[in-house]
């Protein structure tokens, strides 16, 4: 007897749809010689720190005295679920479930039919390996969509569940770290604030990245400065004439003079060249590039169009959703036959195209490009936003296997102003549409005036007063093109056509620079629109005040969690995912790296001292009513607050850090050792000086 066990119930029941007939049973399904069951995702999570580090007797909430936690050994327990700390009975029922079948005498093969990702391989694993109280053989259902056809085609064609293994590693990896960084640094942190704060592997350089954006954009001076341009008419059409020279805001005079030397010439038109070009559509789709194409278009958030497109795909109409790759596996040409001729029937004029532009292994790691199945929805059934997706994916398909080409004539005018510039106009017209009758990414004309080799265009340059931008807000789509690849400027994307030159992009995505991956950008980004960090309207993000209290409180506590760390540990779990390091290997680089936040420097003298000590931290008496001063979210303030009493000490003054030994100090003697590095928020300039009590607050003493 074969027993599958699926990631969800509705994996389950589209492998039994295609397996054959099943009867119903509690909490699996039966067939002749082959048993289903299934998990609801997690049904095991990582242990909490005090697992492994009881909490001392007496203490409750969090605490550092069992921090920080570094594991030997990840222990698995069942996921807390029931909003009480308890665990769901619905979770237990289903795992008591699995573990009977999995030690049934009569099941001699378990079959891991989790989502074929790396999250869904450990999801299964976990649960056969919690269960199992003597070895089986084992092997992989690797399902790249959910139809009939391709459950059967997989399930006769199974690997060994070894053949898995680096997967798993790299999945076991990432989440050990993921809980390594989440669980010390969230605690530390929030202990040190008094405000929860959700420090993350990926979700702190996310934020962050959002942070600075809006910094750059709230602290940008617009700068002025002139170009010089002609728009005039030369056989009644206007021809403009943008000239690459700019000069600044106090060179006016330079720019009229510059005019004047240009007006002084004869503008001649010296080529003309039309050639007839073939455009190709763009590429079938990434999971990101889908999304930066629905939250362009439809303003639809990444956490919407992910949902809609699993829903989708667990219905057998598109192919597995978290892909990181615009490519087919040539291994797929067979079955993109078949979709084609479904196409074929339904009118549209569609081609086989054996191209390596369209199928190439090298450029795809776990999954090919997301496609419609050869399973067709009823339109009439599915929502608008589910008929928005679903069409947004069928229309590039389409259009990449299109058989009438889309015919265009492309114009470059060159026109030479004497001998100080030339200038060239590129426009373009589409002749004939082809695939761009299907696609919605279609290019529009661009219409140049009708001019002739050796025309004389009419001229008269002016100045024009511009003024500099401040950068964009990160929208959809800018923010998921820099999560692929954070170091790559914003405008060197390759371009979203077929046979465009993407080795570049894909060879650091295959590394690991990327910021998440393609299966948890989309959670992470969603929980720190959860978390009140960041917002989103239509396709804009923008950061908020949780938002730039968590990256200015991790600065000051010199907790680093930036893009280049992040991709550092990113290139390692690669590692691990090519077999070239072990989990150990990749954990032991987190350990190292979280350890320095936990290490502290009583040795380090007052004036350099920068440990703000910790929320609710006493640090003396009130010098003006005797009180308890206490460590609080923002500095050191009086306990008698709500009695009226206003003494406060900011932990931050002038950019610096105003340490807890030195607040005591201050409390005890009215004054603090000398402290170096306080920053003019005037000048900017660097200054060193001790504090002083005067009245209810702290005042500079040189």
């Amino acid at each position: 007897m074969i027993l599958i066990i699926a990631e969800k119930p509705s994996l389950g029941r589209n492998i039994a749809a295609g397996l054959g007939e099943f009867r119903r049973r509690d909490g699996y399904l039966e067939g002749k010689d082959c048993i289903i069951s299934w998990a609801f995702g997690h049904l095991f999570s990582l242990s909490d720190i005090e697992h492994y580090n009881p909490r001392p007797e007496g203490e409750r909430g969090w605490t550092m005295k069992n921090l920080p936690c570094f594991p030997s050994e990840f222990s698995y327990e069942l996921r807390r679920s029931d909003g009480k700390g308890g665990v769901d009975e619905g979770v237990v029922k289903q795992y008591k479930t699995i573990e009977m079948l999995c030690n049934r005498e009569d099941v001699d093969l378990i079959v891991n039919a989790g989502d074929a990702d790396r999250e869904g391989e450990i999801i299964v694993r976990t649960c056969v390996n919690k269960a199992l109280r003597s070895p089986k053989p084992q092997k992989r259902l690797w399902l790249p969509d959910q139809t009939p056809e391709t459950v059967r085609a997989a399930f006769n064609d199974m690997k060994d569940e070894v053949e898995y293994d680096d997967l798993a590693n790299e999945g076991y990896a990432r989440t050990y770290i993921d809980w390594l960084y989440g669980v010390n640094l969230t605690r530390l942190a929030t202990l040190r604030t008094g405000t929860l704060l959700r420090v993350g592997r990926v979700i702190v350089p996310i934020v962050r990245a959002i942070y600075e954006r809006d910094m750059a954009i709230k602290n940008f001076v617009p700068e002025k400065y002139y170009s010089i341009a002609s728009k005039e008419e030369t056989n009644g059409e206007v021809v403009e004439l943008q000239s690459r020279l700019k000069f600044d805001a106090k060179e006016q005079e330079r720019a009229l003079s510059k005019c004047a030397e240009y007006n002084a010439q004869t503008a001649t038109v010296s080529s003309v060249k039309r050639k007839k070009d073939t455009l190709s559509p763009g590429k079938l789709y990434s999971l990101s590039k889908l999304q930066n194409v629905l939250g362009k278009k439809f303003k639809m958030s990444m956490a919407q169009s992910l949902e809609i497109v699993q829903k989708l795909y667990e219905e057998g109409f598109l192919t597995y959703p978290r892909t990181n790759s615009e490519y087919l596996a040539t291994a797929e040409k067979s079955k993109v036959k078949k979709i084609l001729e479904n196409c074929s029937k339904l009118g549209y004029p569609v081609v086989f195209k054996d191209k390596k532009t369209i199928f190439d292994d090298s450029k795809i790691e776990s999954h090919s490009a997301i496609t419609p199945t050869y399973k067709i929805p009823d339109k009439n059934r599915l929502s608008e936003a589910e008929m928005q997706v679903y069409s947004t994916v069928f229309r590039r398909f389409i259009a990449v296997f299109c058989a009438e080409d889309c015919l265009a004539e492309k114009v470059e005018i060159t026109v030479d102003v004497g001998e100080l510039e030339s200038f060239v106009l590129k426009g373009m017209t589409i002749k004939e549409k082809g695939w761009m009758k299907y696609d919605d990414a279609s290019q529009k004309d661009k219409i140049l005036p009708d001019l002739k080799k050796g025309d004389v265009v009419n001229i008269n340059f002016a100045p024009v007063e511009k003024e500099t931008s401040p950068p964009k807000h990160y929208t959809i789509e800018t923010l998921n093109n820099y999560l692929k690849n954070p170091f790559r400027e914003e405008k060197a994307m390759a371009e979203d056509t077929v046979g465009a030159d993407d080795a570049e992009e894909y060879r650091a995505m295959f590394e690991g620079v990327e910021l998440g991956t393609e299966a948890t950008r989309t959670g992470i980004i969603d929980n720190a629109r959860k978390s009140g960090y960041i917002e989103l309207k239509k396709d804009v993000y923008t950061i908020l005040p949780d938002g730039i209290y968590l990256v200015e409180s991790l600065e000051r506590m010199n907790i680093n969690m930036d893009k280049f760390k992040t991709s550092e540990m990113g290139r390692a779990l690669k590692r691990v995912f090519r077999g070239e390091a072990a989990v150990s290997d990749t954990v032991a680089l987190a350990v190292d790296e979280i350890s320095r936040y936990f290490s502290s420097r009583p040795d380090l003298p007052l004036e350099e001292d920068t440990d703000t000590g910790f929320f609710g931290d006493v640090v003396g008496k009130c010098p003006l009513c005797s009180g308890e001063v206490r460590r609080n979210k923002f500095g050191y303030g009086c306990a008698n607050y709500k009695q009226g009493c206003k003494f406060r000490v900011g932990a931050y003054i002038c950019n610096r850090a105003i340490s807890k030994r030195n607040v005591e100090l201050m409390l005890q003697s009215g004054r603090t050792s000398v402290i170096k590095g306080f920053v003019s928020a005037r000048t900017g300039k660097s200054f060193d000086a001790a504090l002083k009590i005067e009245g209810e607050k702290c005042v500079f003493d040189f």
